[in-house]
């Protein structure tokens, strides 16, 4: 008979402890979430969009941090490479710079830092600290000071609109040209 009153006893003890650990996922959250933390975290991002088959563009980001609120947006902290392509598949440019950031809901791309844009057909490339993709246009512009350099010149100025192929540019406030004799 003690030997049943000890079980139950310790039977009671361990339903009582064992029974009140439950973890409510949105308690936890609410403890370990910080507003401004990441809802999602990927390493070694790669996104290839295509059309009929072909290339649109190649996106790459080391690390990509998505967020939903206020709107939806994925960061680049760590650098990112968006390469495009033609309706036929050919490389056309290469977006580079140190951090970027995708606004899904109004389908823009910023690329910050020691941006280039390089058209390796046209051997020309643009240096700027800031620049803008509109993906629904295929437009890439800035208000920042660029420089755009090919074998044969130098061209500098302030703000450029430029298609995303960078086979068309225009400077909004050009500042010199450069002729550069090998």
């Amino acid at each position: 008979m003690r030997k049943n009153r000890t079980f139950v006893y310790l039977s009671l003890a361990c339903f009582m402890v064992f029974g009140s650990c439950v973890n409510d996922l949105d308690e936890i959250k609410q403890i370990t979430f910080k507003s401004t933390d990441p809802e999602q975290k990927t390493e070694e991002l790669f996104i290839l969009q295509t059309e009929a088959g072909f290339p649109q563009f190649k996106l790459y980001a080391p690390l990509a941090e998505a967020y939903s609120k206020p709107e939806h947006i994925t960061k680049f902290r760590e650098g990112v490479k968006v390469e495009f392509f033609d309706s036929e598949g050919e490389l056309e440019s290469i977006l580079t710079g140190q951090y970027g950031e995708i606004n899904e809901t109004k389908g823009n791309m910023r690329v910050l830092d020691s941006v280039q844009l390089h058209n390796p057909a046209r051997q020309q490339t643009m240096y700027t600290e800031a620049l803008y993709w509109d993906q629904k246009d295929s437009l890439i512009f800035t208000d920042k000071m660029v420089m755009i350099k090919s074998p044969t010149e130098l061209i500098y100025g302030k703000g450029i609109r430029a298609k995303q192929d960078f086979s068309y540019y225009e400077f909004l406030e050009p500042q010199g040209r450069i002729s550069i004799n090998k």
